[in-house]
């Protein structure tokens, strides 16, 4: 008797376990509408973060190529007061320097959008250019003669 009050016992709470933790239909499908939304959520955030970070990195490159630009007007001041011989040395030089920096904002502005993954590589290449061409431009010097 003790054991078959037992065994029933067990059963019923067996029983009532597996439909308590058993979901309907309507409830799976609201936990994919909410699972679905929060993915939806996720990737909205996750696009505006990386279309603020294309929009920051462009404004941040802009001014070091405006800075450049800035150093390119002060250099051709310099060698205005040079040698004639050693202007043309220079003069090309800087033309060297200009067309650089012109070709790393039309880089910049040519760029479109093409998943996170490019952008980080983009990014990462036009730091390593963008890094060269300010070395090039410390490493210029208008010497007085």
């Amino acid at each position: 008797m003790k054991k078959l009050i037992f065994t029933l016992s067990a059963t019923l709470l067996l029983t009532g376990a597996i439909f308590t933790s058993c979901n309907t239909a309507a409830e799976k499908v609201d936990n994919a509408e909410d699972k679905s939304i929060k993915a939806d959520e996720d990737f909205n955030i996750a696009k505006e973060e990386y279309l603020a970070d294309i929009e920051n990195f462009k404004k941040e490159t802009n001014a070091k190529i405006a800075a450049n630009n800035q150093m390119i007007a002060d250099f051709k001041v310099k060698i205005a007061t040079s040698k004639k011989d050693a202007q043309v040395y220079y003069q090309e030089q800087i033309a060297i320097l200009e067309q650089k920096n012109s070709a790393m904002k039309q880089k910049l502005d040519a760029y479109e959008e093409s998943g996170k993954d490019n952008w980080e590589s983009f990014k990462t290449e036009f730091i390593k250019d963008m890094n060269n061409l300010g070395e090039a431009f410390k490493n210029f010097t208008v010497k007085d003669e």
